[in-house]
């Protein structure tokens, strides 16, 4: 039987100020193994607080407990157990992929046997067993991605931190990637931050929605969107109509079907020519809803 483990991570009352500019405050989560999307809006707080997670700036107050122990105690012992695959990719395009995963390795302190091993094991993992001994350079978008998963992997660390995994993949290989993700959030806690909302509504335990330094939603999709009923609404009508009536509502969404144009707009209240959606609602219409209150 999959162990379950909760309270892997506890984030306590964590804040961050710049001089008077406070980008994070007072946030409260606690995390176990399973996918946890990060949302926000750029300046949410996202950065911030994924900086904060892996120690790689100071706090101004709260506290991060991995496993109960405070990560200021545990120095090494700590980062040793995260991995992080950051937004930009930094790799060497004339390695090999099984090159640069033992190079990776060795600057994590993963040595002989141990890193060869890991290696092989990662790279099958995230299906790139077959073309390891290819350089880099000759990847896709989406195989680039997968090597840094890998990387982040060796050692592993039990969270694992990945910024934006799938700017500038193709469908397909975002579905690739989502499929390796769930795979190995079986036995992690994996931090997925995203603007695509998408990414992660169906691979996600738990949501964690950033706007302006708060946390003002941690909860499952199926919940978000659940509160929602209600709250969601469209007007329909032609393309001039539907124009002129977004001029009223900015954050509107405009719609093509067959049979028309249609405006989608959510609030707490919804104005009078907009007709209460009973179905379809989806995680992008929660976070444009929880951003506006």
């Amino acid at each position: 039987m999959e162990e379950q483990q909760e309270g892997i991570l506890q984030i306590r009352n964590l804040g961050k100020q710049y001089g008077s500019f406070k980008a994070l405050w007072d946030l409260n989560v606690e995390l176990g193994y399973g996918v946890y999307g990060l949302l926000g809006a750029n300046g949410a707080g996202k950065t911030t607080f994924l900086n904060l997670l892996t120690d790689n700036i100071e706090r101004t107050e709260g506290q991060i407990l991995y496993r109960g122990k405070e990560i200021k105690g545990l120095g090494k012992e700590y980062r040793m157990k995260v991995g992080y695959t950051p937004q930009v990719r930094g790799m060497y395009e004339d390695f090999t992929a099984l090159e640069f995963l033992h190079y990776i390795g060795a600057l994590k302190g993963v040595k002989g046997k141990e890193c060869k091993r890991q290696t092989l094991e990662f790279l099958e993992l995230v299906n790139l067993g077959q073309v390891a001994h290819k350089k880099i350079g000759t990847y896709s978008g989406g195989m680039k991605q997968r090597v840094l998963i890998a990387c982040a992997m060796l050692g592993n660390p039990e969270i694992l931190i990945l910024d934006e995994p799938t700017v500038g993949l193709d469908p397909e290989e975002r579905i690739h990637l989502h499929n390796y993700i769930t795979e190995i959030s079986r036995q992690r806690v994996v931090i997925l931050a995203t603007h695509v909302v998408d990414d992660i509504e169906g691979i996600s335990k738990k949501v964690m929605l950033l706007n302006k330094g708060k946390l003002v939603s941690f909860d499952s999709p199926q919940n978000m969107i659940r509160h929602l009923e209600g709250h969601v609404g469209e007007a329909r009508g032609t393309y001039e109509e539907m124009m002129e009536l977004k001029k009223q509502y900015l954050n509107g969404k405009l719609l093509q079907t067959a049979e028309g144009f249609r405006l989608r707009v959510v609030g707490e209240r919804l104005p009078d020519c907009f007709t209460p959606v009973t179905g379809g609602i989806s995680l992008e219409d929660a976070y444009l809803y929880y951003l506006e209150k």
